[in-house]
């Protein structure tokens, strides 16, 4: 049974680089799996930069959109699975619903979030996911925004309370908000 530890916080508070250290302490073949679409000039040399970060320390990169309990699912060694980062899986799957005209409430939010649980139960390792506090911030002044603040509270919420450790990064320090009795990898 795979364990799983969350790593949120804020835009650029480190939690990336934390993620990745913890990631680097745990044997086996590790897997990133990346959420972010190159949408600009601006995303793409950004996507870069995350990618020269992880250059030669053992990663294997996917990118995967959307379905990220289906690529967990399909790993099949027992090493540590990097999914950075929650908050723009969440957006895909928003940014392909609205673009086909379907909804995508809280309840399919909660659902995704179960195929991912499932997922990371299946897995024989552990799963660190990154994702951000969004709604620390302001109030997003049209709905759609608030719309996705929510989703991604509400993911994050539920993730949380059956991960294993949820840490909370912040200016770049670790906060340890919840552990279990069980060892660290």
């Amino acid at each position: 049974m795979g364990s799983l530890i969350i790593v949120t916080g804020g835009a650029r508070s480190g939690k990336s680089a934390y993620a990745l250290q913890r990631g680097e302490q745990i044997a086996g073949t590790r897997h990133f799996l990346a959420t972010c679409p190159v949408t600009d000039a601006e995303m793409s040399l950004r996507i870069d930069r995350h990618r020269r970060e992880r250059q030669g320390r053992g990663w294997r990169s996917i990118e995967e959109e959307t379905d990220i309990a289906g690529r967990i699912t399909a790993i099949e060694d027992h090493g540590p699975v990097l999914v950075d980062c929650l908050t723009l899986w969440l957006n895909n799957l928003l940014y392909r619903a609205e673009s086909r005209r379907e909804s995508f409430d809280e309840k399919d939010a909660a659902g995704e979030c179960q195929r991912l649980l499932l997922a990371v139960a299946g897995h024989r390792g552990t799963v660190i996911c990154v994702t951000n506090e969004v709604g620390m911030g302001i109030v997003p002044d049209n709905p759609l925004a608030r719309h996705y603040r929510d989703l991604v509270g509400c993911c994050n919420r539920l993730l949380a309370a059956a991960a294993d450790e949820v840490v909370l990064v912040s200016c770049g320090i670790p906060l340890f908000l919840k552990s279990t009795d069980r060892q660290r990898d």
